[in-house]
């Protein structure tokens, strides 16, 4: 993972919410079966850190990373509980200087073109664009592109199935992040066989 880019991983990388811990190893599972290896698990609930955890110690084909990622307390969790990977929706100096500092691949949430530039003065080149439909979408990274060619972004918040062949097209786009393979009510109902194939069909999908 220390030589590959999360923007390489996959076409579409899951954002999990995992309210309960002993559903991440299934969840999992199924969406690594159905091709999403990258998945990240968003620090929004108290069960997270176990998902992670979890994950990483029993699904050894997945590449779980920690997302909502917004304090260097945050950064050092996530990499004790075995996150590979680490995703903010914006950044600070400091919370910049831990992610560089963790060891694990990190991509830094930004939504204007002087954050942008700000990052790539920092030397970082690769970046989370959220949220990527409120900001703009695809035409504010399309009109990024000819100024900022050195930038690549995984554009998350508000992208669908229709809406991500369109990202994926952008030379400047290495991945989306998506939870619609992750559907509440299939969650909630433990239909990992429903998730897979929704994670197959999202695995598909090309710019």
């Amino acid at each position: 993972m220390t030589s590959r880019s999360v923007l390489d991983l996959a076409p579409v990388v899951p954002v999990a919410v995992v309210e309960d811990a002993a559903d991440a190893v299934p969840l999992a599972r199924a969406l690594v079966a159905g091709g999403l290896p990258a998945i990240e698990v968003t620090l929004r609930t108290p069960a997270a850190l176990d998902a992670i955890r979890a994950i990483a110690a029993e699904v050894p084909d997945a590449v779980v990373g920690a997302g909502t990622v917004i304090s260097p307390q945050n950064v050092r969790d996530s990499v004790d509980a075995g996150a590979k990977f680490l995703v903010s929706p914006g950044w600070t100096e400091a919370l910049l200087d831990a992610m560089k500092a963790s060891g694990v691949p990190f991509l830094p949430g930004v939504s204007t073109t002087s954050e942008v530039v700000a990052l790539l003065e920092r030397g970082v080149s690769e970046m989370k664009f959220f949220p990527a439909e409120a900001a703009g979408g695809t035409a504010y990274l399309k009109s990024l592109a000819g100024p900022l060619p050195q930038a690549r972004f995984c554009p998350t918040g508000g992208v669908t199935p229709a809406s991500a062949p369109s990202y994926l097209a952008l030379k400047n786009v290495g991945c989306v992040g998506g939870s619609w393979m992750l559907p509440g009510d299939a969650v909630a109902a433990k239909d990992w066989a429903r998730i897979e194939d929704l994670a197959r069909e999202a695995a598909a999908v090309r710019g």
